[in-house]
């Protein structure tokens, strides 16, 4: 249980510094430098950017609950884990604008730290045979941007990509097969069982924007969970993966100036693409291409409501 508040109050420090971050975005944002904005005809303006003010400026506070079904596997072992359930919250701001001089083509990010109960006993399900039963808290920050077309006054379909930092804490039970498992494989489950463990993850969805309070979304979710933080592979790992969707947010842009309303679903389909062939290659090697261990892997399908403020 400690661990589990300790968890909770980490969100609450983390929300305050988001917060506060929304404050001084405000303030700071009368005087910034003049930047190069490519989603406005190329023009040089004056305003805040997307990697300047975090998403916070003109932005509206937001809160998500989320319900799904995951899957947990892990490279090299032969038991299989009872597949869980979650439930999740999200606390963060939102921001849309349009996009590419057209009133109906719409950006969407939204920054938000989760946290999230991911368990066997939230689906009910007991293990059969070998399986392997897991309870796993984890708390993280996310960030997803998307494209996507209104579809009314107040209403918008939207189609993003994202990505979360996270830290996990699992708790595995297998007293039934301990004598049945191989040292080895004890001795991996040992390493995460009831530790805090870094991870990341990519994420794609379909938010449907049933007004200015309301949207449904419905995501599917590829994460991963360190055995071990080796910070100069994984940073190279990260370098990696943010060069290729840097290189793929040039072409898509070129895409959007000679076609906008295609850009949307082109952007959705080989952002996400990129993100799940990346922890693919991840889940053999947690800091692909450098050599290192296979993580714990988890495919995640959730369903969900965002309130918007």
């Amino acid at each position: 249980m400690k661990s589990i508040y300790t968890l909770i109050l980490l969100s609450f420090i983390s929300l305050s510094s988001l917060v506060l971050a929304q404050e001084d975005s405000a303030k700071a944002n009368e005087d910034w430098q003049w930047h190069w904005d490519e989603s406005e005809n190329r023009d040089w303006k004056c305003s805040w950017d997307d990697d300047f003010d975090f998403g916070f400026s003109k932005s509206r506070p937001a809160i998500s609950l989320n319900y799904g079904f995951g899957q947990i596997n892990r490279n090299g072992m032969n038991k299989d884990f009872v597949k869980p359930n979650l439930v999740e919250l999200k606390l963060g701001y939102i921001k849309d604008k349009s996009v590419w001089g057209k009133d109906d083509l719409i950006n969407q990010s939204y920054r938000n730290l989760y946290i999230s109960n991911e368990s066997n006993k939230l689906s009910g399900k007991d293990p059969v045979g070998l399986e392997i039963e897991s309870d796993m808290w984890r708390l993280g920050f996310e960030r997803s941007k998307g494209f996507g077309f209104k579809l009314g006054e107040s209403s918008a379909l939207i189609l993003y990509n994202g990505y979360t930092l996270n830290w996990s804490r699992i708790d595995f039970k297998y007293p039934n097969i301990l004598t049945l498992l191989p040292d080895s494989e004890i001795e991996t489950l040992n390493l995460y069982d009831e530790s805090f463990r870094f991870g990341t993850s990519g994420v794609g969805g379909i938010r449907i924007k049933m007004n200015d309070n309301l949207m449904l979304d419905a995501s599917y979710e590829r994460s991963i969970v360190f055995q071990r933080h080796l910070f100069w592979k994984w940073a190279g790992s990260a370098i990696i993966e943010s060069a290729a969707q840097g290189l793929l947010d040039k072409f898509i842009n070129e895409i959007f100036e000679s076609s906008p309303y295609a850009g949307p679903a082109v952007s959705f389909v080989l952002k996400n693409a990129l993100s799940y062939g990346i922890y693919e290659l991840r889940k053999e090697r947690m800091n692909w291409p450098f050599k290192s261990e296979a993580p714990l892997s988890f495919d995640q399908f959730k369903f969900g409501l965002t309130f918007v403020f």
